[in-house]
């Protein structure tokens, strides 16, 4: 079922009778959030609706509770539809995790004619799907990263250039089956189907990143609830990509363990208070939490007193295990070096007080933070913000995805082919499959020596 729309009078006068409606759907650890968009008539996203709830039944991630995951996925997807008077029936969805695959995949060819043809490059992107498919495995994307014709190197548009023989290099995604199927599940109870699924990181830098960080050099990072996705660009193209299986959902874990919290406080006392850098200036500030209070330093009803600084240097402690990964990362793709743009921070992670310097001091490397508006016309503020990349992300490449269908898929650099063309996988469209979300991994021990300091939570009688 396609999506239909109902266009605010704001807006309607710049948008296209005809123009088409893509959904957004983000299914985080953390949240659920929906985005429902249209294209106006100056090629900017003009957001229709929107909604964030909390997730239930995702850890990591990936769908570790059907019933729960299935319950929040309608909840959002209801929100919308009621509030708004939108009708959604297919959604474009995020994949990531640790049971994602990305690697790059090379495959050579005698050009059929004087010229590279499109069936050309068809024939190749068959040959990688054969190449790269393992059993229990899907292939959802191959991403073209450039080719080279008779040793001419750094083609990135080879339809229609002379030569004889071409090989083409590609950035291939491939999934876990059943985590593809747990997720059809959740979907398909809501009555919804897939018009296309992508990798996450690669939607967040499709909504944050500048054609001029992604040519000379750029790494996106990605801090969601459960993971942290990177995407490495050189040359205007995806180089290395990957998912490391944890984010700031660990970081309000090590706050509850440590300073004997809920879970709800912890969170909350992270976003408040919380920095990534221990400043000496933190030391003479104590925390007086309370317990049901929304505000936390009410002090009416006092429990527990944490000393800022040792609040601090918890949540540095697993920042800098998270940039450790990170630089293992760059290491291993080549284009640690390469970086003249640095990195770029988005996801809900990233809004984490001092994130940023603690990156550079760990990293040694410029960093900035991303935010996810150059493609969407909205006076939504809220949708402004790091929280939203990869939803918006998603939005952006579905509506290429659109443009590509449209023209018959017909081949650009920029394209991501989805995993289609034979009858295996092209039971992931039949399936009406969507996302394999972030994964559980083993969860990383405890926090050593740090964690075994607890002088610097005095614990008190209520007040």
């Amino acid at each position: 079922m396609d999506n239909n729309k109902n266009i605010p009078e704001n807006i309607s006068s710049h948008i296209s009778e005809d123009a088409p409606v893509v959904v957004a759907l983000d299914i985080g650890t953390t949240k659920i959030a929906v985005i429902v968009g249209v294209k106006n008539k100056h090629d900017k996203i003009e957001v229709l609706a929107y909604a964030n709830v909390p997730s239930k039944g995702v850890l990591t991630g990936a769908v570790a509770n059907i019933k729960d995951a299935t319950e929040s996925i309608g909840k959002a997807i209801h929100e919308v539809a009621s509030k708004y008077n939108v009708e959604i029936g297919e959604v474009v969805v995020g994949v990531a995790g640790q049971y994602i695959k990305t690697f790059n995949q090379s495959t050579s060819l005698t050009i059929s004619g004087d010229e590279v043809s499109e069936s050309d490059i068809k024939k190749m992107l068959e040959d990688i799907k054969q190449i790269s498919q393992k059993p229990g495995e899907k292939i959802i994307s191959i991403i073209p990263q450039d080719f080279i014709i008779d040793n001419v190197h750094g083609i990135t548009q080879p339809i229609g250039y002379s030569g004889k023989h071409i090989k083409g290099n590609f950035h291939v995604v491939s999934v876990t089956e059943s985590i593809i199927k747990n997720i059809t599940k959740c979907l398909q109870a809501n009555s919804l189907s897939v018009q296309e699924f992508f990798l996450e990181p690669i939607a967040s830098a499709a909504a944050v990143l500048t054609e001029e960080q992604k040519e000379s050099g750029v790494c996106l990072i990605d801090i969601g609830g459960g993971t942290t996705d990177i995407a490495i660009y050189h040359g205007n193209i995806i180089r290395y990509s990957a998912v490391i299986p944890f984010g700031g959902d660990i970081i309000t874990q090590d706050i509850k363990t440590v300073c004997k919290l809920t879970k709800q406080q912890a969170e909350k006392l992270k976003i408040e208070y919380g920095s990534a850098i221990p400043y000496e200036e933190l030391d003479g500030i104590n925390l007086k939490l309370i317990k049901t209070s929304e505000n936390l330093l009410d002090k009416s009803d006092v429990f527990k007193t944490v000393n800022a600084k040792f609040l601090a240097s918890v949540i540095n402690y697993r920042v800098k295990e998270i940039t450790e990964f990170i630089d293992k990362h760059l290491e291993s793709s080549g284009y640690k070096e390469t970086l003249s743009s640095g990195i770029i921070l988005t996801g809900g992670g990233s809004l984490l007080k001092n994130i940023q310097n603690a990156f550079m001091a760990h990293l040694g490397i410029e960093t900035s933070i991303g935010i996810p508006n150059q493609h969407i016309s909205t006076s939504i503020q809220e949708l402004k913000s790091p929280i939203y990349s990869t939803a918006i992300g998603l939005l952006v490449l579905g509506f290429q995805n659109l443009s590509e269908k449209e023209t018959e898929n017909q081949y650009t650099h920029n394209n991501t082919y989805p995993a289609k063309n034979s009858d295996d996988l092209d039971n992931i469209k039949k399936l009406n499959t969507s996302r394999k979300s972030k994964f559980l991994s083993g969860i990383i021990s405890s926090i050593k020596s740090l964690f075994e300091t607890p002088d610097n939570i005095d614990n008190t009688n209520n007040i």
